[in-house]
């Protein structure tokens, strides 16, 4: 795909979404069911995935980690973005490859020290860009990608959950 044929593609939904900015909130949906053992089923877009527990957490590993399929959606979602955005705006790469990578402390997984907090302690997002870009345009490139990535927006942002339970 071309900026021209990304343009045309994506000109009518922004111009719908500038003129009715209802039709531009859409509710995006994941479900799973808890399975066998620890485990939860989780129908992705293209597959299913069985989660469970971490190795640190008692897990075998042969179950996919939510930690991990996080990260994967990060980069996943700025794989996605970075594309797009180097499209839009005519720059050349010849590859990239996108990695994440999280620190996390188990001890408050498990309960261990109620000091230390569950979840990510921090979360590391490397580009390496195979382009002839100058730095001015990678630097561009960079805070166009990180502006329009939603799972990396949503992260640094944070948003409010809310739970329920029927």
């Amino acid at each position: 795909m071309n900026t021209e044929e990304l343009k045309k593609i994506q000109e009518p939904l922004k111009e719908k979404y500038r003129n009715q900015p209802e039709t531009a909130i859409i509710t995006l949906k994941a479900e799973g069911k808890i399975g066998d053992g620890i485990s939860c089923k989780v129908a992705t877009g293209k597959a299913l995935v069985e989660a469970g527990l971490h190795p640190a957490t008692g897990g075998n590993g042969a179950l996919a980690c939510s930690g991990d399929m996080l990260l994967e959606a990060l980069v996943a979602c700025a794989g996605v973005t970075l594309n797009a955005v180097t499209t839009a705006i005519g720059l050349e790469i010849n590859d990239a490859v996108i990695k994440a990578e999280g620190d996390l402390d188990f001890r408050g997984t498990l309960g261990v020290s109620k000091e230390v907090n569950v979840g990510f302690q921090s979360i590391r997002l490397n580009f390496k860009i195979d382009s002839n870009a100058t730095p001015e345009e990678l630097q561009t490139l960079q805070k166009l990608a990180e502006r329009y990535c939603v799972v990396y927006q949503t992260l640094v942002k944070g948003v409010p959950v809310a739970t329920t339970f029927q």
